[in-house]
């Protein structure tokens, strides 16, 4: 799993290395590119992409105006990249002026890919978001709490609650 957050500079020819925990995992010598939903860019592993793509794809309507905006973001800008032996990768000039990426960058391990940002657009993405992280927290702790009170049977550990024990309530046991 792509994990962590590291601090990497971009050189003066739009270099930057990758996190050597991060390459162990990357496949090979080539990575995928593209912008990210966020202002930053998406980095894959081949496979990786190749199933995200398929997804994109098979998922998206071409026919209508989201649709191939969707494709024009992330599919039309993807780069297949080498990676060098010292990890490091060439930011093409046109996925870096989309990231505003200049020196100092933040790299995010997401799971099965990697976030590449600008420090300052990073930091000002987390400021603006702490709505949607304190959100996105109260909907996992929802969840989690569900997945705890539902045993494996999938009954509930709750009477009353749906898939609960065979306990009834009074007005569900009168005819």
């Amino acid at each position: 799993m792509l994990s962590g957050e590291y601090n990497v500079t971009l050189d003066d020819t739009g270099r930057i290395a990758l996190p050597h925990c991060l390459r162990e995992i990357l496949e090979k010598d080539k990575v995928v590119l593209t912008k990210g939903a966020d202002t930053c860019l998406w980095l894959y592993s081949v496979r990786q992409w190749e199933e995200q793509e398929a997804l994109i794809i098979s998922t998206t309507n071409r026919y209508s105006s989201r649709g191939r905006t969707m494709l024009q973001h992330f599919i039309g800008p993807k780069k297949t990249l080498d990676m060098d032996k010292q990890g490091r990768i060439l930011i093409p000039p046109t996925l870096r002026d989309h990231a505003g990426l200049s020196k100092e960058c933040i790299v995010l391990g997401q799971c099965d890919y990697v976030e590449i940002w600008a420090v300052d657009r990073y930091r000002a993405h987390l400021e603006a978001s702490v709505d949607d992280f304190k959100a996105g927290l109260e909907e996992l702790g929802g969840k989690i709490m569900m997945m705890k009170d539902v045993g494996n049977d999938g009954n509930s550990a709750h009477p009353g609650i749906t898939g609960g024990s065979s306990a009834v309530s009074r007005s569900e046991g009168q005819a």
